[in-house]
């Protein structure tokens, strides 16, 4: 889940993380196969790096290997078990969500622009990066209002 909300990797990314794909020195995680069908690289942030540091290794190639080894299918169970425990509705989609919630954040933030923003999420298209571009635009208009309060 922190990896979901710290990367805004999608789910089958996740799934299909190798440890062979982590760059540990240069910082960098090679995204195979993503949605766009051409592989990617984003950062390995701090965060990222601490939870990787956690993560218990199995002697699998993947980061969060499934039954026997094998890559992950599913996570049904304990993402179930969080959702009930946070309060959140059945049908909420929690790694989805997170991706949701680290690119509102970094497009709310005024620091990330659309461009950086779409190689983040590893959006094919600017078009699809273009609906947190709202969010963008309230964090310069509040920006704007700072010199209010400055001067005031």
């Amino acid at each position: 889940m922190l990896m979901a909300l710290y990367t805004g990797m999608r789910r089958g990314e996740l799934f299909r993380l190798r440890w062979d794909d982590i760059d540990f020195e240069r910082r960098f995680i090679h995204i195979r196969n993503p949605k766009g069908g051409v592989d990617q690289t984003i950062p390995l942030n701090d965060a990222v790096r601490n939870v990787l540091n956690r993560v218990e290794r199995t002697g699998s190639e993947y980061v969060f290997p499934g039954r026997g080894g094998k890559q992950r299918t599913d996570i049904k169970r304990p993402v179930n078990r969080i959702k009930e425990k946070a309060g959140l509705p059945k049908d909420f989609r929690a790694l989805h969500g997170l991706r949701h919630v680290y690119a509102s954040m970094l497009a709310s933030s005024g620091k990330v622009d659309m461009y950086t923003l779409q190689k983040l999420l590893t959006h094919k298209s600017p078009q699809m990066t273009q609906r947190y571009a709202h969010l963008r635009d309230e964090a310069v208009r509040q920006a704007g209002n700072v010199v209010t309060e400055l001067v005031g």
